[in-house]
């Protein structure tokens, strides 16, 4: 009947319903197993965060203290082979490597048998066979730029007498803006600045999935005691006006104002009015760098066919955000080389570069002065006394980790220079540096506590983040 076919249509609902109920059911509980287990990972992964930060800093704490312990400033000797001129002129060997870590000049003051040595980090000579390559004299600089990435200034250097190998050392003689090709390998004459930039990244790319990054990059040159921003285009000529001389006027661009560390707001050295470009790839900044370059200052000496003239800096700022938990540090990479000390008399210096030579001579002093205090515990450090420690200020003493390489020629011609070379790398030996944090953390914390104490004198309520810790 209609009623039976009613009864049984309900009851075929009624079983459609209660099997729709027994499946939304097992959702049900799918769903509240998945989010139960999606909470375990969570929990699991804040762990493992946690565990990768603990990890990141004992890393980080064991890692500085290695590099500590080999000095707070490391010196490495290179002497470089004999150059063709010293062989034309029949130049005797005077400086050479005895062992890894000592060199021994001999024949000074015209006797034979006199000898003087000297004990550094490490010492590179001869020819690349030797041991002497590019690649072999950076592979224990590279282990610096890792402090770079964990927040500290890390300064690297070139010091000698014009013609020792400086700017071979610090640039090599390949072109940089073209040094690295698309495999990331160098050319094997590419020095120091290049293969310590692309560390730096590929230590930064590492480390993208925990942080964001910005690279700054400057570049100035110090000549006959004027800084000069190599990055920054110069000044185009203007038409005459009444009252000016010439018929095409340079227009003059604004001066450059070195600030020191210890009153910049960052904690680092702080050039106003200088340019500042931002890089993301190694490719970028061997470009900057290959700009800046070809507006350095060189010229011709007996002692040097192509001698730098100026003071070459070069800085990378390295600022750091933790995608996390938003906490931000700043490292910095200063790389210098510094135009060659030189004998008048030998250099055959005269008019504008005789001028330029005196300079040289004269920064170089103002560098000795900075050691000399630093290794006798003086309370004032003398930075102000030229724009080149100016400069220098965050790189040599303080917070800095400092590498020097001291360049000297193998011939007894210039056994005189090479030992003067070498007795200022054995002071800078004793220059000790304290460690406490990186400056720009520093600078960071202290900016963080003043914002804070602002807000609580108005009146506002306190921050609920944890506020960074000074240290």
């Amino acid at each position: 009947s209609a009623a039976q076919l009613e009864i049984e249509d309900v009851k075929k609902l009624m079983e459609e319903n209660s099997i729709r109920a027994e499946e939304a059911l097992k959702s049900l509980k799918m769903m509240q197993d998945e989010i139960a287990e999606a909470k375990i990972v969570q929990k699991y992964n804040g762990q493992l965060h946690k565990d990768l930060q603990r990890e990141q800093l004992a890393r980080k704490k064991l890692h500085n203290e290695m590099e500590d312990l080999k000095g707070k400033i490391r010196v490495y000797v290179r002497v470089r082979p004999f150059s063709k001129t010293e062989k034309e002129r029949g130049c005797q060997e005077s400086v050479i490597k005895d062992g890894k870590m000592t060199v021994m000049v001999k024949g000074l003051g015209g006797v034979p048998e006199a000898k003087k040595f000297y004990d550094f980090d490490a010492v590179f000579s001869g020819l690349p066979t030797d041991g002497n390559s590019q690649e072999d004299v950076f592979k224990d600089t590279k282990h610096l730029m890792m402090s770079v990435v964990d927040g500290y200034n890390v300064c690297i250097f070139a010091y000698g007498q014009t013609g020792a190998g400086k700017s071979f050392t610090m640039i090599g003689a390949a072109d940089i803006g073209n040094c690295l090709n698309e495999n990331g390998e160098f050319d094997s004459l590419a020095g120091i600045t290049p293969r310590a930039v692309s560390e730096l990244f590929r230590l930064l790319n590492e480390r993208t999935a925990q942080v964001e990054y910005v690279v700054e990059v400057q570049m100035f040159q110090l000549y006959r005691d004027g800084l000069e921003d190599l990055l920054k285009d110069k000044p185009e000529k203007r038409k005459k006006k009444k009252g000016d001389e010439d018929e095409d006027v340079k227009e003059k661009s604004p001066g450059l104002k070195i600030t020191l560390a210890e009153h910049s707001p960052t904690g680092l050295v702080f050039i106003e009015g200088a340019e500042v470009l931002t890089a993301t790839t190694p490719g970028d900044v061997m470009k900057i760098f290959a700009k800046g370059s070809s507006r350095r200052t060189t010229a011709s000496t007996q002692m040097n066919a192509e001698s730098s003239r100026s003071h070459l800096v070069c800085s990378l700022v390295v600022k750091l955000t933790n995608r996390r938990s938003g906490i931000q540090s700043i490292g910095k990479l200063t790389l210098v080389d510094l135009a060659g000390s030189e004998r008048v008399d030998k250099s055959g210096a005269v008019g504008d570069v005789l001028k330029e030579a005196q300079s040289i001579n004269k920064s170089l002093s103002a560098l000795g002065d900075v050691i000399s205090a630093l290794t006798t515990g003086q309370q004032h450090i003398p930075y102000r006394n030229h724009p080149l420690t100016m400069l220098m200020s965050d790189s040599i003493g303080g917070n800095a980790k400092t590498l020097m390489f001291v360049n000297t020629s193998p011939a007894d011609y210039n056994s005189a220079e090479s030992n003067s070379s070498l007795a200022f790398a054995s002071r800078c030996k004793d220059v000790t540096n304290q460690v406490v944090n990186a400056p720009g953390v520093q600078a960071a914390q202290v900016n963080a506590l003043k914002k804070e104490l602002a807000k609580l004198k108005k009146g506002g309520p306190p921050t609920d983040s944890k506020l960074p810790r000074p240290t």
